[in-house]
């Protein structure tokens, strides 16, 4: 495209002219860079302060939100230490929790086995106890044996050695004696 302009601006060169630089060139190039000039006055008078002011607020709204952006991570820091230290604070309640709840279960479990105990000693008391009430109804019973089977063999000897008349003189005797007496256990 370059050449093809290049070579239009050839063909439209007079003869004998090599780059066509007459006075009308010159001027025609001079009052296109006094144009170019007043254009470009004109347009850095019109623009520059909008797009200087565009640019600063572009650059102060940046800086805001590096400025917002390191204040946030120094909040984030900061929240992190804040959660750090409530972290570590759970943690220490946890452990002095958890220190209560053992020193509560163990001495859950020494009063329950201390109550055991108390029972346990309590139940052998009134075994011992039951024991020795069955030891002596054992053994009133066994006297009531012994006396019934004495009585049983005392009357069958002394019916077998003694005849009506004694029998009923050792009788009254007996009976005698027994009203003057006391029994005793």
């Amino acid at each position: 495209m370059i050449v093809l302009g290049f070579g239009l601006v050839l063909s439209s060169l007079p003869d004998g002219r090599p780059f066509g630089m007459d006075m009308d060139t010159v001027i025609s190039a001079g009052v296109n860079l006094v144009n170019v000039g007043i254009l470009a006055a004109a347009l850095a008078f019109l623009l520059y302060r909008p797009v200087r002011d565009i640019l600063r607020k572009r650059t102060e709204r940046i800086q805001g939100q590096l400025s917002q952006a390191e204040d946030d991570m120094a909040k984030a820091a900061e929240l992190r230490l804040q959660y750090e230290q409530k972290l570590e604070e759970v943690l220490r309640e946890r452990e002095e929790i958890l220190a209560q709840a053992r020193k509560s279960a163990a001495e859950t479990s020494r009063r329950l086995i201390a109550e055991a105990k108390k029972e346990a000693d309590a139940l052998k008391e009134r075994a011992t106890e039951n024991v020795k009430m069955e030891w002596e109804r054992a053994e009133s019973e066994m006297r009531t044996a012994i006396i019934d089977v004495s009585a049983l063999l005392t009357e069958k000897f002394v019916s077998l050695a003694i005849n009506k008349e004694t029998h009923d003189r050792l009788f009254a005797k007996t009976m005698a004696d027994l009203e003057v007496v006391q029994w005793r256990d």
